[in-house]
């Protein structure tokens, strides 16, 4: 029983043993799927995957299999019109709103295309002909948990319906941007640290992995003096505002760089849009909060790695007039242009990391601000290849 299927996820790369599957054919045999594909997706899921970070994988894959399993294509104009028309929505509390039996997948398929055959006008609110709000197998907008959706909107998504929508993207360990990756990316700044002079006494890992190959796969340690944090980063993140729907991202990223353990000094300071006269203390960016920027340029030296994180989106005044301070009170009488250009003079390596997209760097609001931010700084995206490109521009001497 669906053993192609086996065959296609261990293809796929995922640690099928057979034990597990011979359990997946136990439950089925159990009545555990409910004799739904929906229920065989989540019964398939709960057994052979391990890790949340292998449910977009198992998606893709069960959208890959199951992408057959379709409403007919040839469905008559007449039934698109009749659909698309208004909805009357059943009374959810009626009693007798569900089918009193359950069809495997080849039944209801032939009961459908029997439906397309017997059919002759619109219906809603029904349980047996293809219409709208009720509880019938076949249609849209109703109440049935199990069935074929023939346009409109799911109240109950079929299974590959909620594979194909690929809710756990972000949950992939190849793109989720969490702590620690964000910690394991910065950790590549140790590069820049200088080696404590005496004994040699932390493992080095690389070069035991190659002494132990080169042994003949007899393990031989191989030691080095330890690292010295001599790292000084800077980081400065744009706060409120257009950033609000970026503050989970930038919350990871705040706590990866306080929790590392990889830098002799860390300064964390935030701005509003762009930077003026003062740098908060906090993300609130409250008046009186605040250090002054000249102060920050004067004593943190040019060795601070300087990292920008903010969407760079703003009016054009922002950048280019006096006053353009976004702040209500607060007036400035230097471009905040020439501020960041300040920091671009001051410091040897600056970065600035953008949660928007690249792809939409052309066309978001405030681009021109965006395009003239990044002819200052080396700009990439708020993505774990982008934040990789940064460290390495970093660490280019």
């Amino acid at each position: 029983m669906f053993l192609d299927f086996f065959y296609l996820l261990r293809k796929r790369e995922f640690a099928v043993s057979l034990d597990e599957w011979l359990m997946l054919l136990d439950a089925l045999d159990k009545g555990l799927a409910k004799s739904s594909l929906t229920g065989f997706y989540y019964l398939c899921r709960s057994i052979l995957i391990k890790t949340e970070a292998d449910y977009d994988k198992f998606d893709a894959v069960f959208a890959e299999y199951f992408k057959d399993v379709h409403t007919p294509e040839d469905l008559p104009e007449e039934f698109w019109n009749w659909l698309n028309d208004d909805v009357h929505v059943k009374d959810i509390n009626d009693k007798n709103m569900l089918d009193d039996f359950l069809m495997e997948l080849d039944d209801l398929l032939k009961t459908f295309r029997e439906r397309i055959e017997e059919q002759k006008e619109k219906h809603d609110g029904g349980n047996y002909w293809i219409g709208t709000g009720g509880t019938s197998t076949m249609g849209h907008s109703g109440y049935h948990e199990r069935g074929i959706r023939v346009g409109g909107t799911s109240r109950h998504k079929s299974a590959v319906q909620v594979a194909g929508e690929r809710n756990f993207k972000d949950f992939r360990q190849d793109t989720i941007l969490d702590i620690r990756q964000f910690q394991m990316a910065f950790r590549k700044l140790r590069q820049y640290s200088s080696r404590v002079e005496g004994a040699k006494t932390e493992l080095d890992i690389d070069q035991t992995i190659d002494a132990t190959c080169d042994n003949g796969g007899l393990l031989k340690l191989v030691f080095d003096k330890p690292r010295k944090n001599t790292i000084k980063l800077l980081v400065l993140f744009d706060s409120d505002g257009s950033m609000l729907p970026y503050s989970r991202l930038c919350n990871r990223l705040f706590q990866a760089v306080s929790k590392s353990s990889h830098f002799k000094d860390l300064k964390v300071y935030y701005f509003h849009n762009c930077i003026y006269d003062h740098l908060y203390l906090n993300p609130n960016c409250r008046n009186g909060d605040w250090i002054d920027t000249k102060w920050v340029l004067s004593n943190l030296d040019s060795e601070y790695k300087v990292i920008f994180v903010g969407d760079a989106s703003m009016a054009q005044h922002e950048l280019y007039a006096k006053g353009g301070n976004a702040i209500i009170g607060l007036y400035n009488d230097e471009l905040g242009i020439d501020w960041l250009k300040k920091f671009k003079r001051r410091y040897k390596k600056q970065v600035w990391l953008n949660p928007i997209l690249k792809s939409q760097w052309n066309t978001t609001y405030g681009w021109r601000s965006l395009k003239a931010i990044a002819e200052v700084f080396p700009m990439f995206e708020l993505t774990l290849d982008g934040l990789e490109s940064a460290i390495k521009k970093l660490l280019v001497k």
